[in-house]
């Protein structure tokens, strides 16, 4: 059996679970609600405040889908009473974030500011012009944004220039040499 399929998933005490005969799972706590459908051969079953997920065959995808549906709906779970966050910060002179009305304008040292649009349901914060908070409910789409938004300038090893995520160790290179 998966050893992460097989752990019970304990229900806050403000989230409500809902499963229909067709396999749609609701979520719905004090910050939003979401949805998702099972795969087949996986059921929930819901006691107490206790969700366990148990599989119909022992057949290697049912496996493999086990642990990962057990693992998404904890996450759900966990997006909904507590959220996800992830912090960003931007080193280099001159560069500097600022949320613009639905877009977060960075200033990257191109010749351009780049404008990135805010998703529906994320939240983005800017202090200090270079620390950048990324809030929302669904953790693939929180890691998502803040994944794009480090594509546009990536830590780079010479200068240490870029945007990163906070506490993120950037091996630093030496430049060249004359000789």
């Amino acid at each position: 059996m998966s050893r992460i399929g097989k752990k019970a998933i304990t229900l806050p005490a403000a989230v409500k679970l809902q499963v229909d005969s067709t396999g749609h799972v609701s979520v719905t706590g004090p910050k939003g609600t979401l949805s998702w459908n099972l795969p087949k051969n996986i059921s929930v079953t819901s006691e107490g405040t206790e969700v366990v997920l148990t599989r119909a065959s022992d057949s290697r995808d049912d496996r493999a889908k086990h642990g990962l549906s057990r693992a998404l709906l904890a996450n759900m779970i966990t997006g909904v009473s507590a959220g996800f966050v992830k912090d960003l910060e931007i080193h280099g002179v001159g560069f500097k974030a600022a949320v613009k009305g639905a877009f977060l304008d960075l200033s990257l040292g191109f010749s351009h500011p780049v404008l990135f649009p805010i998703p529906e349901g994320i939240k983005v914060t800017v202090a200090d012009n270079t620390k950048v908070k990324v809030e929302g409910i669904d953790r693939q789409l929180v890691g998502q944004v803040a994944a794009n938004i480090r594509g546009y300038y990536p830590p780079e090893p010479y200068k240490g220039k870029g945007v990163r995520y906070s506490g993120e160790h950037i091996e630093r290179k030496e430049g060249k040499t004359v000789q």
